[in-house]
């Protein structure tokens, strides 16, 4: 017993609901596509859960958040999907793939086959198990991955009110969980082995402001050490944790935000991987011309740094399957996946954004004293990443449109004294280019590439322009 379909997209979260907008903008007949998701709900935002879905007063739920409304695009829900001949295979986990033969066997038993399939997997939360301490199963002990893990934690966050939490991990999850925590008015002590939070991304003096704000709402930052084992009451809940330093934390709840791996198993074999997740080319297209992969799991071309990765950011899922729907249905016409690297928050009163890469030296500008202040990144002569906080739509677009462009930097005193004026100066002097908003109420402006022949070619010629005058003021220093 089975089913056919021209398009799948295996995978519910983020990407399935952006690819399914852009098969329908492309012309996807009823009855082509169909998504296959182990979650029970139709694709959503997954920003949503460590944010407006764990406040305490009138927060996020269902159907308010399902995609695209990230992007201020249509809201997707199961309704729009049946009136646009979309079938929605939800609750459903897939055992075992065939892509030679094109087909995929759910646990129940049935085949779906396919012409085209879109890996959107995404990435599982790594467990404390994984890495030797027990007690995952414990009722006040937290992850957040989907809705499931969000309504868990909801539901413990609201018998914890004036309690402690230990939040483990100090990146994304670990400092929007502890904002929530916060204005939940639980006691919040986050613990990572890194010497500030965010390690990957912010430098030292970056982490600092916000630490300082953290810590100013009451948040214990104990850095530097790892959990070593849970404290148990007699009902087999948490009561305590034991740190690797010696130090002992009281615990009404626990958070877990340690990383994540990607979900390639079913293809492990079949398909190439890389850097943890299924390689594509620039096109989206697996080692398999049938098959492509999107978001988290997709280890792709970055073309401005000239190198493969797999970036885990809601704004790569959503370009990404817009991308490989698109190359799909205009195979001819579809330019290569040309992704600036962009990572975003907002937690408190705090709004940044990120593009480019933190690689070389960095130049600070701003006052970090107040709520605006920001710093570039200066490798091998060119500047390839920006961060601001505090900033317009205008400057945030500005940061972007010349990042993109890796504007030749020759004096980095001069640049400290600029700032974020000189990136606004330049975006201005340079030719307009599309944008779009990706982002809802954490949006900003990101340029697109053209889809048509006719806009590549200008799109040639408006390149040539920009480099010529990106040369021209790098060099300008001597004329300063």
């Amino acid at each position: 017993m089975g089913r056919a379909f021209v398009y799948v997209i295996l995978g519910g979260g983020v990407a399935a609901g952006y690819a399914a907008l852009e098969f329908t903008k492309r012309g996807v007949s009823h009855g082509e596509l169909c998504i296959i998701s182990e979650e029970p709900v139709a694709p959503y935002e997954r920003p949503a859960l460590s944010k407006g879905f764990l406040l305490p007063e009138d927060p996020a739920r269902l159907p308010a958040f399902h995609t695209c409304v990230g992007a201020n695009e249509e809201r997707l829900t199961p309704k729009w999907y049946k009136e646009h001949g979309i079938e929605l295979i939800l609750g459903t986990r897939v055992k075992s793939a065939d892509v030679r033969r094109k087909t995929l066997l759910t646990a129940a038993g049935e085949t779906i086959s396919y012409k085209f399939l879109i890996i959107a997997t995404g990435a599982r939360a790594l467990k404390l198990e994984e890495f030797g301490v027990s007690g995952s199963d414990a009722e006040n002990v937290c992850y957040l991955r989907d809705l499931a893990d969000a309504t868990r934690l909801s539901d413990v966050m609201q018998t914890s009110t004036g309690g402690n939490a230990v939040v483990i991990g100090g990146g994304y999850i670990g400092m929007e969980v502890a904002a929530s925590l916060v204005i939940n008015k639980i006691n919040v002590s986050m613990v990572f082995p890194e010497p500030h939070c965010m390690g990957r991304l912010f430098t030292p003096k970056i982490a600092s402001y916000y630490e300082e704000f953290y810590k100013s709402k009451g948040v214990n930052f104990v850095k530097g050490t790892v959990l070593s084992s849970f404290v148990f009451d007699e009902d087999g809940k948490v009561n305590g944790v034991n740190l690797k330093d010696g130090t002992n934390l009281p615990a009404d709840l626990v958070v877990v935000g340690i990383g994540i791996r990607p979900n390639t198993g079913l293809f492990e074999g079949q398909l190439t991987l890389e850097k943890g997740g299924i390689k594509v080319n620039s096109r989206l297209q697996t080692s398999n011309s049938s098959v492509y992969a999107v978001g988290d799991v997709a280890s792709f071309p970055v073309k401005i740094f000239g190198e493969s990765r797999r970036l885990e950011h809601v704004d790569a899922a959503r370009k990404s399957a817009r991308h490989a729907v698109t190359a799909i249905m205009e195979p001819d016409t579809t330019p290569d996946f040309d992704y600036l690297p962009f990572f975003y928050s907002r937690v408190f009163s705090f709004s940044w954004q990120f593009y480019g890469d933190n690689l070389g030296e960095v130049v600070y500008f701003g006052d970090f004293s107040g709520p605006s202040f920001g710093a570039y990144w200066v490798h091998k002569g060119h500047l390839i990443g920006s961060f601001l906080e505090g900033g317009s739509k205008e400057e945030y677009e500005a940061i972007a449109k010349v990042t993109r462009l890796k504007p030749e930097i020759d004096d980095l005193s001069e640049l400290e004294r600029q700032g974020l004026g000189f990136v606004v100066a330049l975006s201005q002097k340079l030719p307009v280019a599309p944008v779009v908003n990706v982002g809802g109420s954490m949006s900003t402006v990101v340029l697109e590439k053209p889809m048509y022949p006719w806009h590549a070619t200008a799109g040639v010629v408006v390149a040539a322009a920009i480099a010529g005058f990106a040369y021209w003021y790098g060099r300008r220093r001597r004329r300063w």
